[in-house]
């Protein structure tokens, strides 16, 4: 592990006069981001959690990376996006490696379905395994690519298209990984990978990886990120949902498909296969079909409280998908050859079993349980009601330092609600206020003539709204709404009402769309949750945010009527507790969007007057930057011809 090789602080490079100074030619000395760097170098020095909200501007990513790499300890960085992620591996890194007179130790890790499997990629040049002449063709663009990455981060293929089905055939998932037996190992872009993490003081990973690793821990597996002293997150707000997911259970039909169609393919590849296996393999899949068709056909999220009651109903389909799952198992592990290979099939089988067995029988109270339905897609969910224990126990009581960073931490000007919800004890906290002139730099805009959200007339009254508004920023807008339903009627009014170019969230990858409102003139973008946080369109590019309603989790989603039956136990008010505080983080991430730089000017535009009318507005005032307000399109008028 590395040693601190100097004495120069972070005062030393953020102060007026610093290093940074020295080393950026349009360098400004931003107070702020001096003193998010000088509390993590604080509290990595004195072993101390600490939570940090940083306005947009700050500078947070280098706020927290010199002070890691000057602590001479094992550090991991974990972003809430992948893009974030590369961000700083490729571009903050490099810029600090410029400057520093000894190499920087730094890695960048993600999960392994990013990455190649150079003995599958083998395999099925020779076997058929490929589909189809987009596969084939996606296969030649990989298969050339293998013999030229250094990494295996599929991220390198810019010609691949995002939705490859050929990708799936050929990435490193542990599903079928045969570890250290396999004659690829050491070529393996995991084992490199693992190998350069070991060898790392700073590792760079995703929120949805540190808590994978975090979970298999407690299980089986092997750890995935080496040990470390301190970890920082960034865009932290996300914490509790991605912990909720990993620290859940889910079982699918998608899930046991996949498994019965790798070991047909697996058995064929390496002539294993038999009839008694393939009856078993029959049983599986008419098992699936029948249990998973009992689940309701409507699409969407739905409580699944009556487990119970709904195993002894359809105890017939419910008995034969288990014991399809273990007889799978069973001649699994009476296949004697290519041992390496069917063994981690086998444990599939068997955890797949296990998980469904406890999905359905479990009498916990922590979790609640809840189905889904996409498509052809059924998948049975258990997601703990209160991460704030098990996140208590498992990291902030483990990891000596953790420090949380995001531009929407605060409530209100305060972290009560992110600190209950977390379960991080006693931590040091720090607000740090944005650069940006927001007087003058954005408009808040809260017509009130408007009927309510619930009102049967908001959604014509709101689309006619948004078309005035569009007239005036000349498109150049984010409409972000809070519901699907709600972004399609929305669409669909105003679409035909202007003369703008109009980009639609699902008609394409999220990435895809982002540029392509990027480089398209006058663009107006219909979107949803997705695109309220992580998306950063600097200039008069995006030059209007509108957003429909007040972000308020829908009060009938399983897991959030679970979190407030839970509140309500514990005598506390739900609502003002917990809907209103993640309403307002919701809301602050929207507006983000908008002012990004210290030239960015627009319209903020908010179609729902709750917020000036019900007592709990202010909390969502108080949580908001200090904008420029107005009621009345006239006062907007003036201030966007200003």
């Amino acid at each position: 592990m590395a040693q601190r090789t100097t004495s120069v602080t972070a005062r030393g490079f953020f102060g007026r006069n610093g290093t940074l100074s020295e080393w950026h030619p349009n360098y400004e000395f931003r107070p702020g981001q001096l003193d998010m760097a000088e509390a993590v170098e604080k509290a990595l020095e004195e072993r101390r959690h600490l939570l940090v909200e940083a306005g947009t501007g700050t500078g947070k990513s280098l706020a927290y990376l010199i002070p890691a790499f000057l602590s001479g300890k094992r550090v991991v960085v974990s972003t809430g996006t992948k893009n974030l992620q590369e961000q700083l591996f490729f571009k903050d890194v490099p810029f600090l490696q410029q400057h520093f007179a000894t190499p920087l130790r730094v890695c960048y890790m993600k999960g392994r379905n990013n990455y190649a499997c150079r003995q599958r990629i083998y395999d099925a040049e020779r076997e058929p395994v490929l589909t189809g002449m987009e596969e084939v063709a996606d296969f030649q663009i990989i298969r050339e690519w293998e013999k030229t990455t250094e990494t295996g981060d599929r991220a390198e293929i810019k010609t691949l298209p995002e939705n490859s089905t050929a990708w799936a055939k050929v990435d490193a998932r542990r599903d079928l990984c045969t570890g250290q037996k396999c004659a690829q190992f050491d070529r393996c872009f995991i084992t490199q990978m693992q190998r350069k993490a070991m060898e790392s003081d700073i590792i760079i990973v995703n929120h949805h990886l540190f808590f994978a690793d975090l979970a298999v821990k407690e299980g089986e597996y092997a750890q995935i990120i080496p040990d470390y002293e301190a970890v920082v997150f960034d865009e932290a707000h996300e914490i509790e949902d991605v912990a909720g997911q990993y620290f859940g259970l889910s079982v699918s039909n998608h899930v046991i498909d996949d498994l019965r169609r790798d070991i047909v393919a697996v058995t064929r590849r390496k002539s294993l296969g038999s009839a008694d296996l393939d009856r078993v393999l029959v049983s599986l899949q008419d098992g699936v079909e029948k249990f998973f068709a009992c689940f309701p056909r409507e699409e969407g999220r739905k409580g699944f409280q009556n487990r119970h009651a709904f195993a002894e109903e359809y105890a017939d389909e419910y008995q034969d998908l288990l014991s399809a799952l273990e007889m799978t198992g069973v001649h699994l592990q009476m296949i004697r050859e290519s041992v390496d290979e069917i063994m981690p099939l086998f444990g599939r089988a068997r955890e797949l079993c296990d998980t469904l067995k406890t999905y359905m029988e479990s009498e916990s109270e922590e979790f609640v349980y809840w189905i889904e339905r996409r498509g052809r897609g059924v998948f049975l969910q258990a997601t703990p009601i209160n991460v704030s224990q098990l996140l208590g126990e498992k990291l902030f009581d483990r990891v000596p330092v953790a420090i949380m960073t995001s531009a929407t931490l605060s409530v209100g000007g305060g972290f009560d609600y992110v600190v209950k919800r977390l379960g991080v004890h006693t931590p040091r906290s720090l607000i740090v206020t944005s650069p940006f002139d927001y007087q003058s730099q954005a408009m808040l805009y809260v017509p009130q003539h408007l009927p309510e959200p619930r009102d049967p007339a908001f959604t014509k009254a709101a689309a006619d709204e948004i078309v005035k508004l569009l007239e005036l920023s000349e498109g150049r807008a984010f409409v972000l709404c809070t519901s699907y339903q709600s972004m399609r009627a929305l669409h669909d009014r105003v679409s035909f009402e202007i003369d703008y170019p109009v980009l639609l969230q699902g008609t394409g990858p999220r990435n895809a769309l982002l540029e392509e409102f990027k480089r398209t003139k006058n663009a107006v973008l219909f979107a949803t949750s997705s695109f309220w946080q992580g998306v950063d369109v600097q200039g008069d590019q995006l030059s209007c945010v509108i957003i429909d309603k007040l972000p308020f989790a829908v009060p009938s989603d399983p897991v959030v009527a679970a979190r407030t039956e839970a509140i309500k136990r514990e005598g506390g008010e739900p609502f003002r507790e917990y809907q209103i505080p993640q309403a307002a983080i919701a809301l602050k991430q929207g507006f983000g969007r908008l002012i990004r730089s210290r030239t960015d000017r627009g319209i903020l535009a908010l179609l729902d007057h709750r917020i000036t009318k019900q007592r709990y507005g202010q909390i969502f005032f108080d949580s908001l930057p200090d904008y420029a307000f107005a009621t009345r399109y006239g006062e907007l008028e003036r201030f966007w011809r200003d």
